[in-house]
């Protein structure tokens, strides 16, 4: 009874339009009244705790410094290196979007923003050299959804608070999953784009690569500042946060000198207004987590899963199919919020090491944000290159096979999570 009438009212709100925050606190009002306890005092003071809390302030920095390194050039002369060093090759445009992708993740942390940059930057090129643009589209959308399980990951800040567990450790699991990630979407683009008759770039003589790469230091040394700072316990993710926000504004305004006063407020007002709905989420969640700790929900699914229980794979496969069936229905950080509470004390239970289920669960999440009928960052993509959602959905498929394939063998083999973990912390 419980059970149904946590997911009926929260399903239900959400059906009828009610934004996800406002829905979670109907939710969260719904099982006081069948507990027989109804207090606003409670949901109040929950709404506060939920949010008031010091590893959270790391999302609006990393949320600014994403915008910063857009508004003050960083983002593009990392683009410029990726276009001198493949886009000479066949289908060279698509590795430069892999791997502009793949340095952007360690920078911002935030999928739509760095899905954004590149197909603002990259379509244009793409369309003109003749690339397919839906499956152009896909491939960005795909590489997109690396950036928050590549450190430093939003995704990882709000999962960590939510479940409990080492932020920093999560940062350290996600660096070798995102790789592969990243590989996996090489491997496909090379098998899809070889026999591809689009225009190549001409190939830059090595001075000019040289000067490209001389331009992009300042950039390409954030994440080597973000990562080791973590690593070597020079400061916590917080304060990794005000680190790059603080870099991207030094580097905009005094080294490459692009950003304008009119830019520097379009990008605090940006962060600002991501971190608002975040934040709103995150605080609504607690509410419900209070809830649902206090109706013993996380009981009774122990209870239903029990048959899984004894085989930490069958649990895992269980897990990631239900993540990935509500991820294509719910946004990213709801997924985390609405979930993790309700399964970390099942995962625990069964033996399973809280990291490498944080890591395989905010991967299974991200896949969401690219999957119809909500797919944020798909969206995302659609808007700038100008096509349906029907034709990126067919373009990012493969892409997507590619990304659940390493998510399946991630689930097989634990220890490409848990001892690549152990090497970085």
């Amino acid at each position: 009874m419980t059970a149904l009438v946590f997911l009926g009212s929260l399903f239900g709100a959400i059906g009828i339009g009610i934004p996800i925050a406002f829905a979670l606190m109907l939710c969260a009002l719904a099982l006081m009244f069948l507990l027989g306890h109804v207090d606003a005092q409670i949901l109040a003071q929950k709404l506060i705790d939920g949010a008031d809390s010091y590893p959270l302030m790391a999302i609006p920095f990393f949320l600014l410094a994403g915008e910063l390194m857009n508004a003050g050039g960083l983002s593009k002369r990392i683009v410029n290196v990726a276009l001198a060093l493949f886009g000479h090759l066949r289908g060279g445009l698509g590795y430069v979007v892999i791997g502009t992708g793949l340095v952007l993740a360690s920078l911002s942390g935030s999928a739509i923003a760095d899905t954004a940059t590149l197909a603002v930057m990259l379509i244009p090129l793409m369309r003109e050299a003749g690339y397919r643009i839906d499956r152009a589209s896909g491939l960005m959308a795909a590489t997109g959804i690396i950036a928050p399980i590549i450190p430093p990951s939003v995704g990882f800040v709000v999962l960590g608070v939510t479940a409990n567990i080492s932020i920093v450790r999560l940062f350290m699991a996600g660096i070798v999953p995102g790789l592969l990630m990243a590989a996996s979407l090489v491997l496909v683009w090379w098998w899809i784009s070889r026999r591809d008759e689009t225009a190549a770039l001409p190939k830059q003589p090595r001075k000019v690569v040289l000067a490209n790469l001389r331009s992009a230091v300042w950039a390409l040394f954030l994440p080597v500042i973000i990562i080791g700072g973590l690593r070597f316990g020079i400061f916590t993710p917080t304060e990794a946060g005000v680190v790059a926000a603080a870099y991207a504004l030094f580097v905009g305004l005094v080294v490459y000198r692009e950003m304008s006063p009119a830019a520097l407020h379009a990008a605090i007002l940006g962060a600002a207004r991501t971190t608002a709905v975040i934040m709103l989420l995150i605080a609504a969640s607690s509410v419900t987590a209070f809830l649902v700790t206090i109706a013993n929900l996380p009981g009774q699914l122990i209870g239903l899963l029990q048959p899984f229980m004894d085989n930490p794979t069958l649990l895992m496969a269980v897990i990631v199919l239900g993540v990935f069936v509500i991820g294509m229905v719910l946004d990213f950080t709801p997924a985390i919020t609405i979930l993790v509470p309700l399964l970390m004390p099942v995962v625990i239970a069964a033996g399973i090491d809280p990291i490498y289920f944080g890591v395989v669960f905010l991967m299974t999440a991200a896949v969401g944000m690219i999957t119809p009928p909500v797919g944020a960052v798909l969206n995302t993509v659609c808007g700038v290159s100008r096509i349906s959602m029907g034709a990126a959905t067919r373009g990012i498929l493969p892409f997507l096979l590619a990304e659940m394939a390493v998510i399946v063998l991630l689930v097989l083999f634990p220890a490409l999570v848990t001892v690549p973990a152990s090497w970085f912390y």
